[in-house]
């Protein structure tokens, strides 16, 4: 059984821990926690409003924002070492340019049809004074790190595992507070992962602005009063106000998505994508009436993603359960990804910082090399004990074998004079085949035509030739005598398809075995065929034709 594992999302919006296990294909719920991060604080005091319930040693976190960075990269089809010193070559040039250091992990995606046998690659690297951040907080929470992973690409696993998977293509968005986390589907296949700026606080900026009101109050706002479904009559003058500011913000996160799509098609160069249906999750798709806004910009059907109906949250206590109704938007990511360390097959991308990169390569490595001695030793000791017992049995085995090896080799010098004399056989009967046989077969044909050859049909050519010819079942690059012939006939000719066909079946009858290829087209005709054809096979039918 597999152990529980723990997922965290902390952002602008809200704090999520994720504890559990995949079990027999659906994921059982072992503990959940969530806060609303306060309002102007960053990561540490977020952390700080987070408080776990239930027992856990390490945690995958996911991570989004301006200081992580997705890329796509076109390679050609090369070995794992070769791709690898690629991506460290790519990583390095990005670390060089922007003068800091980050850390990174990369993936193939699934090839699609139009890569022209490329491989893509989706790269994503991170600043590590993020994941210095990041690291304090879990500290505090007596957590330790297992790694880091896009936000977006937890997203995707909990769509692939809990959420409708159909042949069709999907855009799947998280909609967080200060940013917006995107991925693109063909069916199950990821085609497109990325992090943009964006998502609630376009909301209270735009009633902030327009209404003269501090952030926090403008977020209280949004919360309160703003209603985007079309038509809906406003309760007071300040549902209005914010609703009708909340509306151009909509406006820019419908661009944000479009920006998305156009992005796909350049970077991933699919010119023809076209999107199917848009499901949004996260904090901000709450707001009555966005996915109607979003539909509308987009020209396609929107929908809240929802994959909590399929999750096993019976182990959860009454306060877990409240707290999980509350926060189902936002803890999406935190479930792919807890969904992800559970699950071996899981698509996924695993950023570890340098400097605990470092450790674990150095603690793996002493372990094997203690390990490696502790077996050399045991067997050094084996070999010792029994290495005496076994020589004098190995000499005895040793003359038997040499005797059997020297009549083996009586044997084998045989069957090779054999094969080489079966080898010389076969090329005279090839030459007497080739010279009597060519000559025979070409001699009865012209006997036969003698007889058969109608009174209006004359011929142009005549060949016997050696050589391969499939559709006589003369194939596999082992020539055979082959008859070629031609022929036409006088204009005018009574039923000169009948007479055609009477000469085919005559051919036929006086060489016993013959296969042929017949063709006849107005006033010509031709005939191939042969009689050492292979005779498994059918003799084809005439293709005749006449206009």
């Amino acid at each position: 059984m597999a152990r529980n594992m723990t997922a965290v999302d902390v952002g602008a919006g809200s704090a999520i821990a994720v504890h559990g296990r995949l079990e027999k294909g659906s994921f059982r719920m072992a503990g959940f926690a969530a806060a609303a991060s306060p309002a102007g604080g960053g990561l540490a005091e977020a952390y700080e409003a987070l408080e776990l319930p239930f027992k856990a040693s390490t945690a995958r976190v996911a991570i989004s924002g301006k200081d992580l960075n997705v890329r796509y990269t076109r390679v050609p089809q090369v070995p794992d070492w070769q791709l690898r010193r690629l991506m460290r070559f790519e990583v390095a040039e990005v670390g060089d340019t922007s003068g800091t250091e980050v850390a990174s992990d990369f993936n193939l995606l699934p090839t699609p049809p139009e890569a022209d046998g490329e491989d893509i690659v989706l790269l994503a690297m991170a600043r590590t004074s993020l994941l210095e951040a990041h690291e304090e907080g879990l500290g505090g929470l007596g957590l330790g790190l297992e790694c880091f992973t896009p936000a977006a690409i937890g997203l995707y696993n909990a769509y692939l595992r809990h959420g409708v998977v159909q042949d069709d293509t999907v855009l799947l968005a998280n909609l967080g507070q200060d940013c917006v986390d995107v991925v693109i589907l063909r069916g199950p296949d990821l085609v497109f992962a990325r992090n943009l700026s964006g998502g609630g606080r376009l909301f209270q900026e735009a009633v902030a602005s327009q209404l003269g009101v501090q952030p926090a109050q403008a977020a209280r706002l949004v919360r309160d009063f703003a209603d985007l479904r079309p038509g809906t009559s406003h309760e007071t003058p300040n549902h209005e106000r914010v609703s009708r500011a909340s509306s151009a913000a909509a406006g820019q996160l419908v661009s944000l998505l479009q920006s998305a799509v156009l992005f796909c098609k350049t970077q991933v160069k699919l010119p023809s994508l076209k999107l199917d249906r848009v499901l949004v999750t996260g904090g901000t798709a709450r707001m009555a009436g966005l996915t109607q806004v979003l539909g509308a910009g987009l020209g396609v059907p929107v929908e809240r993603f929802d994959p909590w109906a399929v999750v096993d949250t019976s182990a959860l206590s009454p306060e877990e359960v409240d707290a999980l109704e509350a926060h189902r938007d936002e803890a999406v990511v935190a479930l792919g990804l807890a969904t992800m360390a559970t699950d071996p097959e899981a698509y996924g991308l695993e950023i570890v910082p340098p400097a605990l990169a470092a450790r674990r390569e150095l603690y793996g490595r002493k372990l094997w090399l203690v390990a490696a001695a502790v077996v050399a030793v045991a067997y050094l000791g084996f070999f010792a004990l029994t290495s005496s017992s076994r020589a004098e049995e190995l000499q005895k085995q040793e003359r038997v074998v040499r005797s059997q090896v020297a009549g083996k080799q009586r044997v084998d010098q045989k069957a090779r004079e054999l094969l080489e004399e079966n080898e010389r056989l076969v090329e005279e009967a090839q030459e007497l085949q080739r010279l009597v046989g060519t000559g025979e077969q070409l001699a009865r044909t012209v006997e036969a035509l003698g007889q058969h050859l109608p009174s209006d049909f004359w011929l142009t050519r005549l060949e016997g030739r050696w050589g391969v010819d499939a559709e006589l079942g003369v194939g596999d690059n082992t020539p055979r005598p082959l008859v070629l012939l031609k022929g036409s006939l006088r204009q005018g000719s009574q039923a000169p398809i009948g007479q055609y066909q009477t000469l085919v079946e005559s051919l036929q009858a006086e060489l016993p075995g013959a296969r042929t290829n017949a063709a006849f087209d107005r006033d010509r005709f031709s005939i191939d065929l042969t009689t050492f054809g292979d005779p498994a096979e059918a003799p084809a039918a005439p293709d005749s034709e006449e206009s």
